[in-house]
């Protein structure tokens, strides 16, 4: 989440008269995240996020997303629904953008998940592959490997001015990739499931938010971004023992591993770790005007991908 439009308090209650949500009392900017525009707006009977669809999301695919979301709510997941105005439509246009209003739901991001924590999250995603069984239509993963060897390409000799070395340690990882598992177990997926993108109340997730990357890929593979995002230390240096095993056993207890998976996962880890080291290094070197938001630092994704290639060799 992030704020790169301004909405006036006029335009926001104009945009609110076409819902049955109350009047406006607030709102205000969400800074967190990198890709949308987000506002937090309470009415006079709740509290709502409004998204204004700004980076890497094709608007096309949009009615794909929020029928996603509705699915997976349908499902009883804990995945905010999109709300309808009044004459029944969810996807709307606010200050020349795309926008949807959402439903807000309870509980915080944990920015140091706790084991118990890493095992309900995995506990969700499982969840979460086996609901969206039910949403037929497909989505091709747009940042999968082809972006990541066209990312790298477009980067190329500048990743060494984040850090020395990492433009040799991407082509490696890409190298190790090359030979992608093709027949493992496939259907929706997150494809982001950070512990920003997770909230809870405890240990228990009372919300999966920012579907806006999901496709239809490899379960592992999403489990392997979900290893890559919860199970390291905060510097990306080393797994958390305990929080790796809570996360596999929670995943399990829903929907166990077939061996041909369990096979794959380093490369797969290297996989997660090169989207995200890959987003952000093109972040880090094209950084964003007039935002409030902050780059994320790619190198702690460069030091999962060594610990997965590691595990690969």
């Amino acid at each position: 989440m992030a704020v790169y439009t301004s909405v006036s308090a006029e335009l926001l209650d104009d945009f609110l008269s076409g819902y049955d949500v109350g009047q406006l009392v607030s709102a205000k900017g969400i800074a967190e995240g990198v890709s949308n525009s987000n506002f937090l707006v309470e009415t006079t009977r709740a509290r709502f996020i409004l998204t204004l669809y700004e980076r890497r999301i094709d608007i096309s695919q949009l009615p794909w997303f929020l029928g996603l979301m509705e699915h997976l709510a349908d499902q009883r997941l804990p995945v905010p629904r999109p709300i309808h105005d009044r004459h029944g439509q969810s996807l709307q246009q606010v200050a020349g953008k795309a926008a949807c209003l959402i439903e807000y739901l309870p509980g915080v991001s944990v920015s140091q998940p706790s084991p118990a924590q890493a095992r309900a999250a995995g506990e969700a995603l499982a969840r979460l592959h086996v609901a969206g069984a039910g949403y037929k239509a497909e989505r091709r993963n747009d940042l999968g490997r082809d972006w990541w060897y066209a990312t790298a390409a477009d980067l190329g000799q500048r990743l060494d001015t984040i850090a020395g070395g990492l433009h040799a340690l991407v082509a490696d990882g890409l190298a190790a990739v090359d030979n992608w598992p093709a027949n493992l177990p496939r259907g929706t997926i997150h494809a982001d499931l950070f512990p920003d993108n997770v909230l809870v109340l405890g240990s228990k997730v009372t919300g999966l938010i920012d579907f806006y990357f999901a496709c239809t890929d490899l379960f592992a593979y999403d489990l392997a971004v979900l290893h890559a995002a919860w199970a390291f230390a905060a510097d990306g240096s080393a797994p958390l023992p305990d929080h790796e095993d809570a996360l596999f056993a929670g995943y399990e207890s829903v929907r166990p591993l077939d061996e041909a998976e369990r096979a794959a996962f380093p490369q797969l880890g290297q996989g997660a770790a090169l989207r995200f080291l890959l987003s952000r290094a093109h972040d880090w070197l094209h950084p964003a005007h007039d935002a409030m938001v902050a780059r994320k630092d790619p190198l702690p994704f460069a030091r999962r991908l060594a610990y997965y290639s590691r595990l690969d060799a």
